[in-house]
């Protein structure tokens, strides 16, 4: 599913306009990566939580060259999902 396809079905699940629906799924986004850039964890009850994660300075190979190369030290955002997500995925096969 694509954004479009989500703004769809969530106005499709609730009286909101597709304009609407986008609305508030762009500033939801944008209040995540805010959150997420004060170094602060955002939690969403039986869904999941996002957090960054400090990867460290660490060596490296170039594979074109093979040459030796010191990769920085970078932040990941996470996520763990939810224990009512969990529950609601396990029993579905993939594939």
């Amino acid at each position: 599913m694509n954004k479009n396809e989500l703004v769809a079905a969530l106005s499709d699940e609730t009286t909101f306009s597709k304009k609407d629906v986008l609305r508030v799924l762009d500033s939801l986004t944008r209040i995540i990566e805010r959150t997420l850039k004060k170094g602060e964890k955002v939690s969403i009850t039986g869904f999941g939580s996002f957090w960054l994660s400090c990867r460290p300075e660490r060596n490296g190979i170039n594979p074109a060259t093979k040459e030796r190369i010191k990769l920085p030290r970078i932040n990941v955002p996470r996520f763990k999902p939810g224990k009512n997500l969990r529950k609601e995925v396990r029993s579905i096969r993939i594939g």
